[in-house]
């Protein structure tokens, strides 16, 4: 890769994990690529008018329906005899995704559309003022969950979007993070030479809405699959065929001290034993999908 696909000249906030993310899964995917993007922070920061950062074609899509939109342009291609040779890439946030776009996106693994869904996942409604998503981690501090006398933030756990799009049986389900770019631009371009409808869910940290320093985005993004929240996982026709090893687990309070969205969770004797129950989730991840590396 000699240029990028995703350049400069957006206005994506600093350690923008998501601005990482779109970089990077375009440069795997390459130049004969459309992508449909729901509404959210990536569409808002990368193509203001008359500008975009994208050098491949781009449609921003309504809230609801990138994934209804990329299968009429799958369906389209095909019908034209075109599709052989161009990818087409539906994307969308964490609420796009797995709340307000869910139906489109069920619909198009139901039908098998030849298409490669990427869920940026930051884990809250950012773009319209940090509001919690089923993707919010429990305890998570949001505008619309924050912590009081009666709460501890979140009440619920993350929706589970790769066990869901598994259930719809089709033959590519994968998760990754901006911690580890390789991993994420190796799924993408294997997911591109399987046919049928593809599932990448990519967790990526938000500075603003996290309230992390910028400079820890890296960090967090690889904490995060070192505690055992999120497992780094590969799925084909349905098996689990790889699952991202931990060499050595950290605590999760090594991941949940970065964050400000968290800050409250220190405070107390009470906070700490919620602390508890994150780990718990952690520990839970590792043991179901043995993320934990042995020694022989």
């Amino acid at each position: 890769m000699n240029e990028h696909l995703f350049v400069s000249g957006h206005t994506a906030c600093l350690g923008c994990g998501q601005a990482i993310g779109a970089r990077l899964v375009i440069d795997a995917a390459g130049k004969n690529t459309i992508v449909v993007n729901a509404t959210g922070c990536l569409e808002v920061f990368s193509t203001a008018y008359p500008y975009s950062s994208w050098r491949v074609p781009f449609i921003h899509s309504l809230f609801e329906n990138a994934a209804a939109v990329a299968s009429g342009i799958e369906a389209a291609l095909k019908w034209l005899g075109k599709k052989e040779n161009i990818n087409v890439i539906a994307q969308g946030g964490d609420g796009g995704t797995a709340d307000i776009g869910f139906q489109a996106l069920s619909g198009l693994m139901e039908r098998g559309h030849d298409v490669l869904y990427v869920c940026y996942d930051n884990e809250a409604y950012m773009n319209t003022g940090i509001q919690r998503s089923s993707q919010t981690p429990l305890n998570g501090n949001t505008t619309t969950s924050p912590p009081g006398k009666r709460s501890w933030g979140n009440p619920t756990h993350k929706k589970n979007m790769v066990e869901i799009a598994l259930a719809h049986g089709i033959p590519y389900v994968a998760s990754s993070t901006v911690g580890f770019p390789l991993d994420v631009q190796r799924k993408v371009r294997k997911a591109l030479k399987i046919r049928g409808p593809k599932y990448l869910h990519l967790f990526v940290p938000c500075p603003l809405g996290w309230r992390h320093l910028p400079r820890d985005t890296w960090k967090v993004a690889r904490l995060v699959v070192e505690t055992g929240l999120f497992p780094v996982v590969e799925y084909e026709n349905g098996k689990l065929t790889r699952v991202m090893k931990i060499k050595e687990k950290k605590p999760v309070e090594e991941y949940l001290k970065l964050q400000g969205r968290f800050r409250h969770l220190f405070a107390t004797e009470e906070g700490k034993r919620e602390i508890q129950r994150i780990q718990e989730i952690a520990d839970h991840n590792i043991e179901k999908y043995g993320l934990l590396e042995t020694s022989k």
